[in-house]
């Protein structure tokens, strides 16, 4: 294993390791095995790159150094529910990291990487999995069921299956790690009404 691929996967097992869920550890195990052969590749630049780069290098987050310094293996640009979220995509690029289709393999596990643009709203959503949310840079007024409040670097949301979800960033953006487990198909992907879409429109 390299020492660039190791310091990424090193980064990204710490926001797993700070979350007290069995399945968050089971992911840092997946990672850790089979994650130093999938995410050694150096890839393609983005449009997005530097604003990231940016975020993270004013971030106080334990993984920020990190992934700073291995930005470069970091698969950004795949979105798997494309076809759920039509135009709302053009707000935010994600890295998957881990899932069905890979890079990093497994069946009923997924993580990534999420990075959502300054002064934007994503609205309500929701799907099968229960997911995760660790704020790595930025901030953003984040929507989980009834609560909503702003988050910063170091927070982490916990979304149960099927619960409503939502964020709004500022002039920073925001990026988060994520992840899911449980029921992790991607067709229960849903785009709800919301209201607050229309006032943002």
């Amino acid at each position: 294993m390299s020492q660039t691929a190791q310091t990424l996967i090193h980064a990204l097992c710490l926001p797993l390791l700070a979350e007290d869920r069995p399945e968050a550890a089971r992911t840092a195990l997946v990672l850790r095995e089979l994650g130093p052969q999938q995410l050694c590749t150096p890839q393609p630049q983005s449009s997005d790159h530097l604003a990231i780069r940016s975020l993270l290098a004013l971030s106080s987050h334990p993984a920020a150094a990190g992934l700073l310094s291995a930005f470069d293996l970091i698969p950004w640009g795949i979105n798997p529910v494309a076809a759920q979220i039509g135009d709302r995509g053009s707000m935010y690029v994600v890295a998957n990291l881990m899932g069905p289709e890979g890079p990093v393999p497994c069946a009923d596990l997924r993580m990534g990487l999420y990075y959502q643009r300054p002064n934007t709203y994503y609205g309500l959503h929701n799907h099968d999995a229960d997911e995760t949310y660790t704020i790595l840079a930025g901030s953003a007024v984040w929507t989980a069921g009834d609560d909503t409040r702003l988050r910063e670097a170091g927070e982490q949301i916990h979304h149960p299956s099927l619960l409503p979800h939502a964020f709004r960033t500022g002039p920073e953006g925001v990026l988060a790690f994520w992840r899911w487990s449980g029921d992790v198909n991607l067709h229960s992907y849903t785009m709800l009404d919301d209201p607050q879409v229309a006032i943002t429109a």
